[in-house]
């Protein structure tokens, strides 16, 4: 079961609160970060892009590193470790991204994949003229396979002369090409719909763990996932995604979750409600409503992984039994002292890492 670990290139990670952490991104940080997930045998690290932040007391996203440059770097200094940066496919056109990619590949041989990030928040692409209006909800996933089909036939031929509804490619060429194989594609669609493009398009597919202490409630999503690939006949996985709050005991795990929720950053989240609800044909299942649902919203509704060392790799044993997952993505509250525990504490103790050893 591959792990890998969600890189804090905004500011604070993933929690809107005012008694989490309060940190800046910067390259030493993820460096250590993931230099340390490497020591310890973690799989791959993937950053996102965000281009706008949701303000609050917190100033919550308000600072961002860029995706492909950050990792560019950390390339530079790791030597096992599978590396995903994140393109926003309306700011970045998919030939100067397969170059990048390929330019990647070369400091890192076989170990970097993309990323396809749709984006879900207008205010991050009306900032810079490039938002297409709300009917692009309806047609970005459309968007994203002609995206992804010019990437991979200059990965694979060099040249594309690929002629789409919002793609036309004249003799367009690349070279050199990867030398390390295939570059892995990563989605993140929870909607059917974009679960449809992952197995059509992505070799895994990130699922958005659900609740508070409940690993196995993703199963349905995977299910959904699982059957879209079975159509297209292709082999894709799913990458469950969780937050990892960690503790001696489960009292202790608990109640610092307890005092994240208690101190949730109210501004911020009302931002990132109201970008959220700007597609108003999302299913319920899509990430643009889940991320915000009130129960949870202080961590994105991201699937919480809250207990003792044993508790948090028992509950990891149970992902990794779910049908369809391939690997689990991990975040922590503090990421630095996180992948520490989780390298020395909770892989140990996993039955689905057994064969892991690192040089801690």
């Amino acid at each position: 079961m591959d792990i890998g670990v969600f890189i804090p290139i905004g500011n604070n990670g993933w929690l809107i609160s005012q008694s989490a952490p309060q940190y800046m991104p910067s390259f030493e940080l993820n460096k250590t970060i993931v230099q340390k997930a490497e020591q310890h045998g973690l799989d791959f690290a993937l950053s996102m892009i965000k281009l706008r932040g949701f303000g609050g007391e917190t100033e919550f996203w308000d600072h961002n590193l860029e995706s492909f440059t950050l990792m560019a770097g950390l390339a530079a200094v790791t030597e096992k470790i599978k590396l995903f940066a994140s393109t926003p496919i309306l700011a970045l056109p998919p030939a100067m991204v397969a170059r990048m990619a390929t330019t990647i590949d070369s400091i890192a041989p076989g170990r970097f994949g993309v990323n396809i990030v749709t984006g879900w928040a207008p205010n991050e692409y009306s900032q810079m003229g490039l938002w297409p209006g709300e009917e692009y909800f309806g047609y970005r996933y459309a968007q994203a396979a002609e995206y992804v089909t010019v990437m991979r036939q200059l990965w694979a031929d060099g040249v594309s002369n690929f002629t789409g509804e919002h793609y036309t490619m004249e003799d367009c060429v690349l070279s050199p090409r990867p030398t390390g194989g295939a570059v892995q594609i990563v989605a993140a669609g929870q909607s059917k719909t974009g679960m449809m493009f992952a197995a059509e398009k992505a070799d895994f597919n990130f699922i958005l763990g659900v609740g508070i202490n409940t690993p196995t409630a993703i199963s349905e999503a995977t299910a959904t996932l699982v059957e879209s690939a079975a159509k297209t006949g292709r082999d894709v996985g799913a990458l469950a995604l969780f937050m990892i709050i960690a503790a001696e005991t489960d009292e202790a795990a608990l109640a610092t979750w307890q005092d994240y929720h208690d101190n949730a950053d109210l501004a911020a989240l009302g931002y990132m409600s109201d970008q959220s609800d700007a597609d108003v044909s999302a299913d319920e299942s899509s990430t643009a409503k889940t991320i915000s649902l009130p129960e949870g919203a202080v961590n994105f509704n991201m699937g919480t992984l809250v207990g003792s060392y044993e508790t948090i790799a028992r509950m990891l044993d149970e992902v990794a039994e779910v049908p369809g997952i391939k690997g689990i993505m991990l975040t922590f509250d503090d990421f630095v002292a996180g992948v520490d525990t989780f390298g020395t504490r909770i892989q140990p103790l996993m039955k689905c890492r057994s064969d892991i050893t690192t040089a801690a």
